[in-house]
């Protein structure tokens, strides 16, 4: 018989049913395994935009515990079935944290950790899982459009050198370990994964990893107690480290009733107070967005540790439209001779623009030094040559030159380096590098943003990355603007730091 219109349940009727049985038998796993948390305090909720969540069911206080994770119940290299395989193979890290979790999903209903497996996205939406097309036609132009493309060609090479051979041997089955099921499973340990101790290593955290993640506003920290070198489990008669299951409906009592510090356990503690009601935040660093959709997939509006990198590849292109190749190259090896450098990724040399648009000290004494007239060139040359501390003496050419000091990094002192022409290669670069994102302008990103909605998740976020990046571009143009206006009229600008301060 045909269901009537009115019983039928929708899709998200039947979405929400299956999401509130997951979690029925993963909180009967949890009780199995001898994970314990605060029943009366937390509670676990499904929607379909953001998946899992924890929210506060009374008022929680800093310093309580509110659950505790045994060792045992981790998902690690140590824990898993294939141990000896891995450890066989030399593969540790992450590498061999791929491996364990494809060996246990490969098992099915088999694996102790099946019903935590049911509760997991077969993959995390990182770019790392896109298709190629995705990565060119979405992240373009943005900090990580390289390196994804480079991340993809490496992770491959490691399943083609490392994983590939234990398949041809096989240890292992094909199905369950092809390069698609590889990139799935370093996904979900790039978003997913703790550092637990020395001995077990990295590894998936039941239950602590079902907190999201919110920037700077961390409520409740993850701690690992401290670990020797042999494993917790050594009584057990599973060589495995892995418990079986065991059916429990009844729930923890809300006291935790158990030894706090204790080695063989996991705890999350508050750090601060969460009202009842509200969602209890984990933190996965101070970082911004280009980071968080590399590692976890996902952007914030206004993040205060967003930045924008301009490579040092583009200030050589910079100085070359004014220079000689050798005078460049002259002028970058005193930069270097001088102490400093950018900051070093995958090869690559580059300078941060912070949130609010300030660039890097060091790019601004690179961009100062390449535009110094020959003879301070040659005076600080000599003087680099001859000194015991080389910065000091870009010290003494801004004593000569200034009136000033070069012994902290002051804002003050930063605003002398900040001359009409390194004003101008500031724009030069804060133009080029908005280049990047071809013919689409921050209206049009605007605009897409506004009609994208959060479901179209890759679509959404790589917006919302981009449109940061030019933000932050934006903000380099004021700053170095403003530093232009101040050069031209310094009365003025001294009046406005003086009633700043006031």
């Amino acid at each position: 018989m045909k269901e009537s219109f009115s019983t039928r349940r929708t899709v998200p009727q039947v979405d929400r049913l299956m999401a509130t049985r997951q979690l029925r038998v993963f909180k009967r796993w949890m009780i199995s395994q001898g994970i314990r948390w605060s029943s009366d305090a937390l509670e676990f909720i499904h929607t379909p935009e953001q998946g899992i969540s924890v929210k506060a069911l009374r008022d929680l206080r800093e310093g309580e515990v509110v659950a505790t994770i045994p060792k045992s119940a981790c998902l690690t290299i140590k824990n898993s079935g294939a141990c000896d395989i891995i450890e066989a193979a030399g593969l540790g890290g992450c590498l061999g944290l791929s491996v364990a979790l494809m060996y246990e999903k490969s098992l099915g209903n088999d694996s102790p950790w099946a019903a935590y497996f049911q509760l997991l996205p077969d993959r995390e939406s990182l770019p790392l899982v896109w298709t190629l097309d995705e990565v060119d036609q979405l992240l373009f132009g943005t900090e990580l459009h390289k390196v994804v493309k480079e991340d993809k060609a490496l992770i491959y090479d490691d399943w083609k050198e490392n994983i590939l051979p234990l398949v041809d041997t096989g240890h292992f089955v094909p199905h369950f370990f092809g390069p698609e099921n590889y990139f799935a499973a370093r996904s979900l340990i790039a978003s997913r994964s703790f550092e637990i101790d020395d001995y077990y290593g990295s590894g998936m955290v039941p239950l602590a990893d079902l907190f999201n993640h919110k920037t700077g506003a961390e409520d409740v920290h993850f701690t690992s107690g401290s670990s020797d070198s042999k494993s917790d489990d050594d009584d057990k008669s599973n060589t495995n480290g892995c418990y079986t299951e065991n059916t429990v409906d009844k729930e923890p009592s809300s006291a935790l009733g158990c030894e706090l510090d204790d080695p063989r356990l996991l705890e999350m503690i508050m750090v601060k107070d969460v009202k009842a009601g509200a969602e209890v935040f984990n933190t996965y660093g101070l970082v911004g967005n280009a980071a968080l959709l590399h590692r976890y997939g996902f952007t914030e509006p206004d993040n205060p540790y967003d930045i924008v990198n301009i490579d040092l590849e583009l200030v050589l292109k910079w100085s070359s439209s004014l220079f000689s190749g050798r005078y460049s190259r002259a002028r970058l090896s005193l930069w270097r001779k001088s102490g400093y450098s950018g900051c070093v990724s995958q090869n690559a040399e580059y300078f941060e623009i912070s949130c609010n648009g300030e660039p890097q000290i060091e790019l601004l004494i690179l961009l100062y030094i390449m535009l110094l007239q020959e003879d301070e060139y040659c005076k600080l040359d000599l003087a680099v040559s001859t000194a015991n501390n080389y910065k000091e003496s870009i010290s003494m050419i801004l004593s000569e030159k200034c009136n000033i000091t070069w012994l902290k990094r002051s804002e003050a002192n930063k605003g002398f380096l900040l001359t009409k022409s390194v004003c101008s290669a500031l724009l030069w670069l804060a133009d080029r590098r908005e280049s990047f994102y071809g013919l689409s302008s921050m209206k049009d990103d605007i605009e897409a943003a506004k009609t994208c909605s959060k479901e179209e998740r890759k679509l959404y976020h790589s917006l919302m990355l981009r449109l940061s990046e030019r933000r932050i571009l934006g903000k380099l143009r004021a700053y170095a603007a403003v530093a232009t206006e101040s050069l031209k009229n310094p009365k003025k600008a001294s009046k406005r730091k003086r009633l700043k301060r006031t």
